[in-house]
């Protein structure tokens, strides 16, 4: 029998999802497929698609086996657009004149963005939010309104829904400052109701952004600063950039132009097999479809879609079963969650409430009439219950409504969810079908994954699988990611053993795929705690996350703090002074801290470099605030002023924070010295604590705030200056080799087998015979310190990276200049020496 040929038309998550089916159950290789992808990327996560900004890494949302790579009966054509359809001969043709015979042929088009037809819709500075072409655009266009300006540029999203407030989102994280405007009387009116629109509103708004509701976009006009956005109620907004989020509509031009049938609201229309009801060799799948008349703009129903014209091309008979549009989302740091009948729609429904303004929070059950039966419900602010509520839906409760979602009453636990309820709505993934596939051999996140699709998509159902795999008793995997088996002490001996200098070379040799956002990151600080390169040097740079990526900690609105390291508190006169003229010039808020360092908030990426200098050049250096190592060591004024200090307490402290500063670990660690018993420095608090005594110095360990504080506990007394260093030279590489990724010193020693006597035993004792080497490691890191700030200063492609926008003159002024009306006028990066505009490198 001649093999056939499906032709698909989109390569988004859906259309790549029946390619995957399809392969995978076509034992007899019985299709080949051609695949026409008018975008220059392969297959992405577009769910994910607000994770783009800030890392500006595309390779990072691709979808796993996105490019069907020694699969040879997949023909991906990338850039290639279906520009007509021949129903008679069967024939695709390209909008570059190339044909593609079919046997069948299956619409993945998708959706594309409503824009209202409001006058001034095309001007420049309008955008939509749909695709990475999208995002770049965005971003350059915030990048040239706040350049040289000393403010935040405006950005207005038209549209208050899902996309909306990852679209302000976006915003804000590209250093705008975002108004949302939505037509309906509160934010996402699908999804919440009133109640739970207000928390919202008031969550949101306390993240940043202007939230306009209940009033439409009349008209956009040009202005000096941009655009002019004028609103239904007759006020208007200045604006920079703005972004049409309003919904969208289904793909469906091509099918239109084959004389294809289109359902009432858009859509190619099919039947509950998803196949044309014009053409029997054609189907539609995800958004592009119209099954039965209803279009849905989820990813589960899409995914359902795929999967069933995979089996009807394999000779099965499988109908579109239904669609769950439940969901879950973190919209600009806002749990939202709805599922089921969240707006009550069924006669009879009764409605449980708990609504806490001063917690930020709302939940509410819709139950039947009888208060038996969970019909859905709506969470904003704490989402924590979704994934035991949302497969209850339909079922009888397993309690009081009111107690389910009650921060005081009894959540149902996993084991009240019957076999059949649906953990995984994205995948159509239940309870029954995970368990089956851990009873068959299944013991990790990453093989119940592989072997049922659930937590592929969201993700929001991993907890709930990760709690099936512990009550199975299932020992948990250690292995760090789906990409790397070992856990994170494990790869530290690799690199420590191997000399791997590179994550490409660490998970070609060791690990699967290409990485995530878990692993690149941990790799990332492996990296620098066994070397003494730049953080941002050649390959690592790509591998940090935001705030290690422009060695800053990136704030709520976008912009970024500077933290120049003060030892022990101390500060000069001269260098007190120019801090304040930093602030005073870039227009900074000043914070002091509790751990005796002085933050400076507000500053932009392509100003960072200019305001290191100037602290570089007064003698100060990077107080790595940003990451995950050293952070401070505060300390008392000691014996040196104190009537009651009975040791050197800020000597000490400096002496400790130049020692281990710029030393990377799994998570952020902090010092305090008191020169006295009376304990002002906080030390017990700390990770690691020192109190002066009358015998010498004692030695306090792995205590830290958190969600969970601990306080500290004596690993050793009486200690002189040398012996104190060298045991906390142990304690730090012991735990730096051993913990896992993110886990701060107090769960470490929890989790370390023998406790605090162990860890006494191994530093000061010696007992596994490796002091010597833990001290020789810190020696290395000592000996190789250099500061991370001066570091990009001094290297020319380092400090490229700070450059925000392309139209920057040759040359600048690195100095503030004050226009005619007295206005700070804030400098660019360009000047800085070794740096050129983007657009002649």
């Amino acid at each position: 029998m001649s093999r056939k040929n499906v032709v698909v038309v989109g390569h988004g998550m859906v259309g790549h999802r029946f390619v995957e089916a399809l392969r995978t159950r076509d034992e007899h290789d019985t299709w080949s497929v051609t695949v026409l992808c008018e975008e220059s990327e392969p297959a992405y996560d577009r769910v994910g698609l607000s994770s783009y900004v800030g890392a500006w890494e595309r390779g990072a949302l691709a979808l796993a086996g996105n490019e069907y790579a020694g699969d040879d009966l997949v023909d991906l054509r990338l850039g290639t657009r279906a520009a007509a359809v021949d129903r008679a001969a069967r024939i695709v043709t390209t909008d570059t004149g190339e044909e593609f015979r079919y046997d069948a042929l299956v619409f993945a088009t998708g959706s594309y963005p409503f824009v209202p037809p409001i006058p001034g819709k095309d001007l420049p500075g309008c955008f939509v939010y749909r695709t990475l072409d999208d995002l770049d655009g965005i971003r350059d266009a915030a990048e040239s309104a706040g350049a040289g300006t000393g403010e935040r540029p405006v950005g207005v999203v038209v549209g208050g829904g899902l996309l909306g407030l990852e679209a302000a989102n976006a915003l804000q994280l590209m250093g705008m400052t975002p108004h949302v405007v939505e037509f309906a009387p509160r934010l996402m009116p699908l999804q919440v109701d009133e109640g739970g629109g207000r928390v919202l509103e008031r969550l949101v708004t306390d993240l940043g952004p202007t939230v306009h509701t209940g009033v439409g976009t009349a008209g956009i006009s040009e202005s000096t600063k941009g655009l002019v956005v004028e609103l239904s109620d007759g006020s208007t907004i200045d604006a920079s950039v703005l972004v049409f989020s309003a919904g969208v509509r289904p793909q469906d031009t091509l099918a239109r132009d084959a004389g294809l049938e289109i359902g009432s609201r858009g859509g190619v229309l099919t039947d509950l097999a998803c196949r044309s009801t014009t053409d029997e060799a054609i189907f539609a799948i995800g958004e592009c479809a119209a099954v039965e008349g209803t279009c849905y703009g989820l990813v589960a129903p899409g995914y359902s879609t795929a999967e069933v014209v995979a089996d009807r091309l394999l000779g099965g008979n499988a109908d579109f079963p239904g669609a769950d549009l439940s969901t879950k989302l973190k919209l600009l740091g806002v749990d939202v969650a709805s599922f089921g009948d969240a707006h009550a729609a069924t006669p009879g429904a009764l409605e449980v409430v708990l609504s806490d303004s001063a917690k930020g929070t709302y939940a509410k059950l819709v139950v039947s009439d009888d208060a038996k039966t969970l019909l859905g419900g709506i969470l904003v602010g704490d989402a924590s219950a979704y994934g035991s509520l949302r497969p209850l839906v339909g079922r009888e409760l397993p309690g009081d409504p009111a107690s389910l979602i009650s921060p005081a009453g009894e959540k149902p636990g996993i084991g009240s969810l019957p076999d059949d309820a649906e953990v995984c709505s994205c995948n159509g993934v239940t309870k029954g079908a995970i368990c089956g596939a851990i009873a068959d051999g299944a013991c990790d996140i990453a093989q119940v994954k592989s072997c049922t699709n659930a937590g592929t998509t969201c993700g929001g159902c991993l907890p709930t699988i990760k709690q099936l795999l512990t009550k199975s008793g299932v020992q948990m995997s250690k292995a760090l990611c789906e990409h790397f088996e070992q856990s994170r002490a494990e790869l530290f001996e690799i690199v420590q053993a191997t000399q791997i200098r590179t994550f490409s070379t660490l998970i070609s040799q060791y690990g699967t795929g290409r990485g995530c956002d878990i692993c690149k990151p941990v790799v990332a600080s492996i990296l620098a705690s066994t070397d003494s390169d730049h953080i941002l040097h050649r390959n690592q740079a790509g591998l940090q996350d935001t705030n290690d990526h422009f060695l800053a900690n990136i704030q709520k609105n976008g912009t970024y703090s500077v933290v120049p390291r003060m030892p022990g508190g101390e500060c000069t006169p001269e260098q007190l002074i120019v801090i304040g003229e930093v602030a005073r010039d870039f227009g900074l808020y000043v914070k002091m801290t509790g751990g005796q360092r002085i933050d400076m908030f507000g500053a932009r990426v392509e100003q960072l470099p200019l305001i290191w200098k100037r602290l570089v050049d007064a003698g100060m250096e990077s107080g790595q605030a940003y990451g995950k190592s050293l952070r401070t060591v505060k300390s008392c004024v000691g014996s040196t002023w104190c009537r009651y200090g009975v040791q050197d307490s800020v000597g000490m402290a400096v002496d400790l924070e130049l020692r281990y500063r710029g030393l990377r670990a799994p998570h952020k660690f902090k010092f305090g010295v008191s020169g006295c018993a009376r304990e002002c420095a906080e030390a017990r608090g700390k990770d690691i604590g020192v109190i002066a005594t009358e015998n010498g110095w004692n030695l306090y360990v792995c205590g830290n705030g958190g969600q969970s504080p601990k306080h500290a506990r004596l690993l050793a007394g009486g200690l002189d200056d040398e012996t104190l260093v060298r045991y906390i030279d142990r304690f730090l590489m012991f735990y730096i080799r051993t913990a896992d990724r993110l886990q701060r010193t107090a769960p470490w020693l929890e989790a370390l087998d023998g406790g605090l006597e162990h860890l006494a035993d191994v530093v000061c004792n010696d007992s596994l015979g490796i002091a010597a080497d833990l001290e020789a490691a810190m020696a290395k890191h000592v000996a190789g310190y250099k500061d991370e700030w001066a570091g990009v200063l001094e290297d020319p492609e380092k400090l490229a990276r700070f450059v925000s926008f392309v139209n920057a003159p040759e040359e600048a002024d690195p100095t503030v200049r004050f226009d005619e009306s007295g206005k700070r006028k804030v400098p660019v990066l360009v000047g800085m020496p070794g740096v050129r505009p983007v657009e002649s490198r």
